[in-house]
């Protein structure tokens, strides 16, 4: 079975290296890797929108997770909500999504090289010229195109936690 075909949910979430070979398996087989990244914390049907839109994009999706000491520098005290591999394991079982890697770093960009994807997916929170400039140079030079998709208006894991905090919840 080629990598770039579904496999069950327990083969999807690989490591750094098992991504690099695929996105070199993909490249060689002229087929796109779609890749995306974030913290997936609290996952909400604006996710799912957001995932499904970028498989649509290509033959495969990857995303990455941030670690969860990663998340706690981009996102505060209390998070992450779920562990990494709860968070994998969460993202890893919808159909939208191919393969999930868990990196410990900030920023994607390291994995990103090593993966090289044909196209690299964010949130409409972003725009090319507000990735960190060290993603968009990686980007630039290994030739990935960058999609930056809408977002779902009133989806969103802080709103959540707003809602929740308002209702008395934790």
């Amino acid at each position: 079975m080629k990598l770039y075909l579904r496999p069950m949910k327990e083969e999807k979430i690989v490591s750094a290296e098992e991504a690099r070979a695929l996105g070199n398996e993909m490249r060689e087989n002229g087929r796109k890797l779609v890749f995306t990244n974030g913290c997936f914390d609290l996952i909400h049907v604006g996710h799912v929108r957001y995932l499904q839109a970028a498989r649509a994009l290509g033959d495969a999706l990857m995303v990455a997770i941030n670690g969860d000491e990663s998340v706690r520098v981009l996102k505060g005290p209390g998070r992450p909500l779920n562990r990494a591999q709860d968070r994998a394991e969460v993202i890893a079982a919808l159909e939208c999504v191919d393969r999930v890697v868990i990196f410990p770093e900030v920023r994607a960009t390291g994995l990103i090289e090593k993966v090289r994807p044909a196209i690299y997916v964010k949130g409409g929170d972003y725009t090319e010229e507000s990735l960190h400039s060290e993603e968009r140079a990686v980007l630039k030079r290994i030739g990935t195109e960058v999609r930056i998709l809408p977002l779902e208006a009133g989806h969103s894991t802080s709103g959540l936690l707003e809602k929740i905090k308002r209702s008395g919840g934790p």
